[in-house]
């Protein structure tokens, strides 16, 4: 099992609660920090003897008096990953939108994610088992969305299309504003094609669904 794990969590009761896991897995060492800024100096001090294997954190943290540099969870991940890219790194957060969550593991490269809830304690635990393990994990709830979600892999042309369609741009509009910005395919019916594969992936009827499904999943 894992020697040394750091938490970040503003909120103590979740923070308690990620300490008594830890505690009852007999992890050694395990320290815990309110702020983004304190996890990332903690880290880059462990690296000087004894780097922390394992990071669980939250994603949004509130503001305070107290400035940072750092602002959230995510920008925390991509900072420590950075700098110790060996470092596991365990999301225990109240996100429930399964585009947001779905980038996580594609472009951080997070190993696990536990969405705060009943059984979150339970979850976590696993969670921490699978990792050691050398798995991935992701809470039992969304496993079945995130599974649906990978079955169209939404590209940086189809965020193009939704953010302008998200604007009240027409359809037929779309073509004219992607040639004047050299964004390849801009025919009419590529664009055409392109919604309709969207809102088949998404079982959605209309533009107005699609653009409501995407907001609540967090691709836009």
């Amino acid at each position: 099992m894992f020697s040394k794990i750091l938490i970040a969590e503003d909120h103590e009761s979740s923070n308690f609660s990620v300490q008594k896991v830890l505690e009852d897995l007999k992890i050694p060492s395990v320290d815990h920090v309110y702020y983004c800024d304190d996890a990332f100096s903690r880290l880059k001090k462990s690296l000087q003897s004894t780097p922390f294997e394992v990071l669980i954190t939250d994603l949004s943290f509130e503001e305070d008096h107290r400035k940072q540099l750092i602002k959230n969870g995510r920008e925390l991940i991509k900072c420590c990953k950075d700098l110790y890219p060996e470092l596991k790194v365990i999301v225990f957060s109240g996100e429930h939108r399964i585009g947001v969550i779905d980038l996580l593991f594609k472009e951080l490269e997070i190993d696990a994610y536990v969405k705060k809830a009943r059984s979150d304690s339970k979850e976590l635990r696993k969670a921490i088992e699978c990792v050691f393990a050398g798995e991935t994990y992701i809470s039992h709830d969304l496993q079945l969305p995130v599974k649906t979600m990978n079955t169209l892999e939404f590209s940086n042309y189809d965020i193009v299309l939704l953010k302008l369609l998200s604007e009240g741009i027409l359809q037929k509009n779309i073509p004219k504003i992607l040639a004047e910005r050299d964004i390849h395919p801009n025919s009419l019916s590529s664009v055409e094609k392109r919604m309709n594969a969207m809102k088949l992936a998404l079982t959605v009827k209309n533009n107005e669904q699609l653009i409501a499904r995407c907001k609540d999943l967090g691709i836009i």
